[in-house]
């Protein structure tokens, strides 16, 4: 699987401001390595135009007791399981190879390799069956890398994680929420968000974030899968 990306850059001021700054000109921070960040379209929402729409209420209410909570990354209680989990995950749904045990462990685990700092943990009735790989900052949240249980999740269980990231975020204030980006046809399952827009770079985009999400569907529509 391919990530699209229009440029690569090693930023080595990793101070909220720097990374905030990074994030608003379209790069997001990668598993490459440390400070290791690529600009590609991506997408966020403005928190204070977010609200749940029935659509969004309607997954949830397939899930109804989905909890979450926050732990701090590098774990200090790290588990092998936890690595297989997020390796099995990424074979099924995205091929062999995407995601590796060993990856994951780096990325939880070691200070000087990771960019993330969080580990959002979901759960229903006390059962843990999802997990995402996440970096915050005092500004924003960027979701990215989460796995579940293939066998005890519910259906729509990644959607619903998701929606509950998004209402997490924004009951810590925070001003974003970055969820990855638009680059396959299937990505316009992000697209159903209020307050959503999306950085137009590459060699004909403009360098700016945008809401036109008829541009974004078009340029997906003919995208290679």
């Amino acid at each position: 699987m391919d990530y699209l990306y229009w440029d690569q850059k090693t930023i080595a001021d990793l101070s909220d401001t720097a990374i905030n700054g990074m994030y608003e000109k379209g790069y997001v921070f990668t598993r490459i390595g440390r400070g290791v960040m690529q600009q590609t379209r991506s997408v966020r929402i403005d928190l204070s135009k977010f609200y749940l729409t029935s659509e969004n209420r309607r997954i949830l209410r397939k899930i109804p007791d989905l909890l979450l909570y926050i732990s701090k990354v590098p774990l200090s209680d790290y588990g092998y399981a936890l690595g297989k989990l997020a390796k099995d995950f990424y074979d099924v749904k995205f091929g062999p190879g995407i995601m590796s045990a060993q990856k994951a462990k780096e990325m939880l685990t070691d200070s000087a390799k990771t960019n993330f700092n969080a580990l959002v943990t979901y759960s229903v009735e006390s059962a843990v069956i999802g997990y995402a790989i996440c970096y915050s900052s005092s500004d924003m949240l960027h979701y990215s890398y989460p796995f579940y249980s293939l066998e005890k999740a519910p259906k729509d269980m990644g959607l619903c994680m998701m929606i509950r990231a998004i209402e997490w975020a924004k009951s810590e204030d925070k001003k974003y929420i970055y969820l990855g980006s638009l680059q396959r046809p299937s990505d316009t399952y992000k697209l159903q968000f209020e307050g959503l827009e999306w950085f137009d770079g590459g060699p004909e985009g403009t360098g700016k974030w945008t809401s036109d999400l008829d541009a974004v569907k078009k340029i997906l529509a003919s995208a290679k899968m």
